[in-house]
């Protein structure tokens, strides 16, 4: 390790080894400071790296070729290769350094500090204050030698800076709760200008100009700006704007679960719908009638399209805005809940060349996600991809998308028909409604087209007796049907969930001990339980509200039945067999139910058990 000691320019800070505290009290003269920091040399980071165990000793030997070759620094080197990521190599730089790494991952930061470096500033240089402590302040960074940064910070907040090293993760979750704080600015915004709206909304008329110059009025701008920025800020899946006698109400639904987000003063409806009518294109002087549309928003880290619903009912226009992040990629089959058998039997589907694939499941239960997460892993330059969708929630790369519009006579079945004239290799359908589109579907799979869709039965089996009552032959059911998924979601619990042990008693209440011991069935041949291990053993989880999450619940995760069509069930298919019969044969030859897959995420502590059966009784 060396130490080289630097004259600085006037006005940076000192950095002295030992404390590591900037404040200029601590300077010996205003006029010169002295900078001394510690440097990693190559062999002692190629060293600590080989110990972490993060890199093959074979991959950091060909960087310190490629290094020498390029002269650039071996860090640089694995992480431009992926061997390395640039927070692993900060962890491990900062090891070395002796400088304090902090997470700021679950970690709800006081206002008034995070407040001591405005938002703009924290999100331009990466740096956040996370802790005060009577003239001293922490920081956290992504690089601790920005000294113009940490300079200016002591400027501003006059005080002791203490840098500490943090990770891109732990500058983002940050920078979340200063988002967060537009739900007290939107209370600000309201009280400001509620009776602006009151005298607009006295006398505003009803023709098509004076709602249009209604819907451009600032305060109404405004609270609709604030109120998408904050639904987006929330992870909100959507937006519900609900007129009442004596006030409208807004209702975001966060991870499945409506919650009253504010009220608004009655006056405020006619501008809220005009506003919304503009941005989606929609008429402004129609009342009577359901509406549909659709737009979009940028903000720093996402583009969010939102596909708008107008419903008139007794107290005006009721308005229901869905959230479409609008990228499919990221997602990782793995992450979003599969696993073991399961995950295995996917993959060997989407092996296939031909045939079905279909996620079944209620409205807002994730089967498009899945769909596409399915379609990243197939998106390779050697085929063509083609959908056809209502709506197009997902924008992708390389992917041919269509989006139905039935009002013309463009439904998914004439789309269909289009699609496989398109020399397609793989179709995604956006949703089997109808025998027609059910037996097209069947016909693309049956002359060599991969064919992905979704259909909205309750389990995994049912979707087979359902596309039979669409008209569909069993016999080309099970030449073309695959894979089945079934599945829900369900909210995941946070880092302070508390642990308790279940009685016997409380089990009966819940489950079967078949479908108990189906799960640990599972997780012991996932090696994630010792074989030994009983189920009056192994702990469950309870929510514990934090300063992260209110309820103890944060993000959503799938819960999932993956029925492969064996030879066996194609024998009940073929005798017309139900739904359970279809089942029956399933979990005899391996499958997990969504209840069982609920239980083995409930004993990971992944989710709580009030969730699962919430999730599959629902």
């Amino acid at each position: 390790m060396s130490h080289f000691i630097k004259k600085a320019p006037k006005g940076h800070p000192v950095a002295y080894k030992n404390t590591r505290v900037w404040g200029r009290s601590q300077y010996p003269s205003r006029a010169r400071y002295t900078f001394i920091y510690m440097h990693v040399s190559e062999s002692e980071l190629k060293d600590f790296i080989v110990d972490s165990g993060l890199v093959s000793r074979k991959d950091i030997d060909a960087a310190l070729v490629e290094a020498k070759k390029r002269g650039l620094p071996l860090g640089d080197v694995l992480v431009g290769s992926g061997a390395l990521t640039e927070d692993a190599l900060r962890r491990i730089q900062a090891y070395v350094l002796g400088i304090p790494f902090v997470s700021l991952k679950e970690h709800k930061i006081p206002v008034d500090v995070l407040a001591l470096i405005p938002e703009p500033i924290a999100r331009t240089h990466n740096i956040i204050a996370f802790k005060k402590e009577a003239d001293t302040l922490a920081v956290a960074m992504l690089d601790v030698e920005d000294l113009q940064s940490i300079e200016s910070v002591r400027k501003k907040t006059e005080l002791k800076i203490l840098p500490r090293l943090t990770d891109t993760d732990s500058i983002k979750h940050a920078l979340l709760q200063y988002q967060k704080s537009l739900k007290d600015e939107f209370g600000d915004i309201i009280s400001t200008e509620a009776g602006k709206l009151r005298v607009v909304a006295a006398e505003a008329e009803t023709s098509g100009e004076e709602l249009k110059k209604m819907a451009e009025d600032l305060p109404i701008v405004r609270i609709v700006d604030t109120l998408l920025k904050h639904a987006i800020v929330q992870d909100a899946s959507d937006i519900h704007i609900e007129p009442m006698e004596q006030e409208v109400l807004v209702r975001y639904r966060i991870d499945g679960i409506l919650h009253d987000a504010m009220t608004l003063p009655k006056a405020a409806a006619p501008g809220l719908v005009a506003r919304i009518k503009v941005l989606s294109n929609l008429k402004l002087d129609e009342k009577r009638l359901p509406q549909d549309g659709r737009f979009k928003m940028e903000t720093e880290g996402d583009r969010v399209s939102f596909r708008v619903s107008v419903l008139p009912t007794f107290y005006g226009e009721k308005i229901v805005m869905r959230l479409l992040r609008e990228t499919g990629e990221g997602f990782t089959l793995e992450a979003l809940g599969f696993h073991g058998q399961s995950l295995e039997r996917i993959h060997s589907a989407l092996k296939q060349t031909t045939g079905i694939i279909l996620a079944s499941g209620p409205t807002g239960s994730g089967k498009t996600t899945t769909l596409y997460t399915m379609l990243d892993i197939l998106n390779t330059p050697d085929v063509n991809i083609s959908t056809i969708e209502d709506p197009i929630e997902y924008q992708m790369k390389r992917v041919n998308q269509t989006q139905v519009a039935p009002a013309i006579g463009f439904t998914f079945a004439n789309g269909l028909r289009s699609l496989v004239r398109q020399d397609p290799d793989i179709i995604m359908i956006g949703e089997i409604r109808d025998g027609e589109t059910a037996s097209l579907a069947i016909n693309a799979a049956l002359t060599g087209h991969l064919v992905l869709s979704t259909i909205h039965t309750n389990s995994a089996a049912g979707a087979i007796p359902r596309l039979i009552d669409m008209g569909v032959e069993p016999f080309l059911l099970v030449s073309t049907v695959k894979v089945i998924i079934g599945q829900r979601l369900v909210r995941r619990l946070t880092e302070a969930k508390k642990e308790h042990k279940l009685t016997k008693a409380e089990r009966a209440q819940i489950a079967l001990d078949a479908h108990f011991d189906a799960a640990l069935a599972a997780l012991k041949e996932e090696k994630l339980l010792k074989e030994n291990t009983t189920i009056e053993s192994v702990p469950f989880y309870k929510p514990e509200p934090s300063g992260d999450s209110e309820d103890g619940y944060k993000s959503r995760i799938g819960i999932h039945e993956v029925l492969a069509v064996s030879s066996a069930i194609r024998e009940v298919i073929l005798r017309k067999g139900t739904s359970d019969a279809i089942e029956t044969q399933a979990k005899s030859e391996g499958m997990l139910t969504m209840l069982e897959d609920g239980l083995y995420k409930a004993v990971r502590g992944v989710t709580s058990l009030e969730e699962v059966l919430r999730a599959v009784t629902e």
